[in-house]
């Protein structure tokens, strides 16, 4: 995701809350599902058709590990782990839809377009239908989730729906202010208050680990299929972890719905304290302030210099 590329990380992402929750949870869960298929007689294709699969067979392996092997287990886990977290921006790319472009792309996009027009004509009121409270309320809705689920310019579509909610707060965040979020956003991240700080980073944290489950659980569901290829009515087992995977990518999208709002009220409260940081005065006027953001983003996003005549604030001076 771009808009947080570049910030950092909390504190204890190291072998923390957030590495056990984001990277060691997963591994760990596809790890153990994938070594019970083996020791329960999931050998994939050795010349021989159904093979006999014996969960019996994989408790009494599992009841006969000496410490010193359930110790090398953890360490490979946790190696896996580690190997595996630099990933995880990728991961969260291949979540949002950046696949190479193709049929399936096309396809995945028309069908999100599809999505959004058909809520875009559920938050209209048309002319001549009768105003009720009830029909207002539902028109509203629509809108709100238009707003929370889609960005504006249909050419930033997506195609997936984690995309496109990602999509939309990139788009909107901070565009009532004359903000644009991806450049903006490493800025303001460090002047951001303890609560406000916390927040954000606990809800990226349930993002980024439903969105490593969901790929984990898939590439689990993969390898189950090939163990499980020549064994019979056992290949329902691959639903699985592709149960997890669906159950964990929806809950990546409401995750991600939860974020995009931290960052929002992110940008209500604190684009203050970005102009008082740049040794700017907040204007006063609503337009003024727009101006003046908008030419901090220029020259974030491409080098156009400021205005020779902007005044820095002596109030905001380094001491």
């Amino acid at each position: 995701m771009r808009l947080d590329a570049v910030t950092r990380q909390p504190a204890d992402s190291g072998f923390g809350r957030r590495f056990y929750l984001v990277g060691y949870l997963p591994t760990y869960a596809a790890a153990l599902f994938l070594l019970v298929l083996v020791w329960a007689g999931a050998r994939g294709w050795d010349g021989r058709l159904n093979h006999r699969i014996s969960f019996k067979a994989a408790w009494a392996t599992a009841s006969h590990l000496s410490l010193g092997e359930v110790v090398v287990l953890v360490l490979a886990v946790t190696l896996l782990a580690v190997v595996l977290q630099p990933l995880q921006l990728a991961m969260m790319h291949l979540a949002e839809g950046s696949w190479p472009a193709g049929v399936g792309t096309r396809w995945a996009r028309r069908w999100q377009l599809g999505r959004k027009k058909r809520l875009t004509k559920a938050a209209q009121l048309l002319a001549g239908s009768e105003l009720t409270d009830e029909a207002i309320q539902r028109a509203g809705a629509a809108v709100y989730q238009l707003r929370r689920r889609f960005p504006m310019p249909d050419h930033l579509l997506r195609p997936t729906a984690l995309g496109n909610v990602l999509a939309a707060m990139e788009d909107g965040a901070g565009r009532a202010y004359g903000l644009d979020a991806v450049t903006a956003w490493p800025r303001l991240y460090p002047i951001l208050g303890d609560q406000s700080k916390s927040l954000v980073d606990d809800r990226r944290d349930t993002l980024d680990a439903a969105v490593r489950m969901a790929v984990t659980m898939t590439v689990t569901a993969i390898a189950s299929l090939v163990l499980l290829l020549w064994s019979g009515w056992w290949l329902l087992l691959v639903l699985t972890p592709l149960s997890v995977a669906g159950l964990a990518y929806n809950g990546a999208v409401q995750a991600a719905l939860a974020y995009a709002e931290t960052v929002y009220v992110a940008f209500d409260l604190h684009r203050a304290g970005l102009l008082t940081a740049l040794r700017m005065a907040p204007p006063a006027q609503q337009d003024a302030e727009r101006i003046l953001n908008e030419q901090w983003c220029d020259l974030w996003r491409q080098g156009i210099p400021l205005p020779a005549t902007l005044e820095y604030s002596a109030s905001s001076a380094p001491h």
